[in-house]
């Protein structure tokens, strides 16, 4: 995709170094931008690099430039949440010549009411088809999602969707992607198709890590998605989940935190700040 001459309309690929990025996901397919490389590269990326808040639970900020991103993501091989996860496969997918835009989402997970539009995700086109990509979730899909009318119940791999399209608010084009899991049927998110830019995900990614608000700075939320299991770390509790609907719940005492992100999350921390994690100050501020 050429970039308008406005580089904020841009994604800033050039800063990306490919090659990591892409033995950081494990990825060593085709680099043409086409429909089984959007695949396979959706696949690693959303296997390969954990969800996370960690940094805001520490109390820092979370930069969004790429050159701060890949640093985090891609050399210390920590995790992110959807800002993160989006701007470094968008950075990725710019250098490999897709064409595709931004989307916001409302996180709805079965609640009825209104949410803010605080998750990114792309719209890939790939031969004249347009596709949903959602790798900064955390629960999958672990392929892009076509964009299309008559889509009903699908697999993608073990786990299963459906994906129902309406006219929102003044006309404009709105899915929802529901998906089966621990609680039957969920609702889990609703996109609007209206182009989101990186300043826009400034604005989001700036409410999700400071305000009280906001269900990132309250207490740690890591995920680890997997062909066939979920791994989900609410604060001290830690739920394993599996396609067909089954799961298992456990609560961690604070000093098991860091050996189960290590273990279990593939999120190896400093020793100072798994000491800190594990000191429970958050836990404290959420009484």
């Amino acid at each position: 995709m050429s970039a308008p001459a406005d580089p904020s309309y841009g994604w800033n690929g050039d800063d990306l170094d490919l090659d990591a990025y892409l033995a950081r996901i494990g990825y060593t397919g085709d680099r043409t931008p086409t429909l089984d490389t959007l695949r396979g590269l959706t696949y690693a990326h959303t296997t390969g690099i954990p969800f996370e808040n960690l940094e805001v639970i520490l109390g820092r900020d979370i930069p969004l430039d790429v050159e701060s991103v890949q640093d985090k993501l891609i050399r210390r091989r920590r995790g992110g949440y959807c800002y993160e996860h989006v701007g470094l496969f968008a950075a990725a997918l710019e250098r490999l010549g897709f064409e595709f835009t931004g989307l916001s989402g409302r996180v709805t997970m079965g609640a009825t009411a209104l949410r803010p539009a605080t998750h990114a995700l792309l719209r890939v086109v790939v031969d004249d088809r347009a596709w949903l990509t959602d790798v900064g979730f955390g629960f999958g899909p672990l392929a892009p999602v076509e964009l299309t009318a008559d889509r009903g119940e699908f697999a993608l791999g073990a786990w299963r969707y459906r994906l129902d399209r309406a006219n929102g608010p003044l006309d404009v084009e709105q899915w929802t992607l529901h998906q089966f899991g621990r609680d039957g049927w969920v609702d889990r998110h609703t996109v609007a198709v209206s182009p989101q830019y990186r300043i826009d995900y400034a604005v989001g990614n700036h409410f999700v890590s400071t305000s009280p608000r906001s269900p990132f700075t309250t207490r740690p939320f890591v995920q680890r998605f997997l062909p066939e299991v979920h791994h989900v770390l609410d604060g001290t509790v830690w739920t394993t989940e599996y396609p067909d609907g089954t799961g298992d719940t456990r609560e961690l005492e604070l000093a098991e935190l860091p050996k189960i992100l290590a273990e279990v999350f593939d999120i190896e921390l400093t020793d100072a700040d798994a000491a800190e994690l594990a000191r429970g100050q958050w836990a404290a501020r959420r009484e």
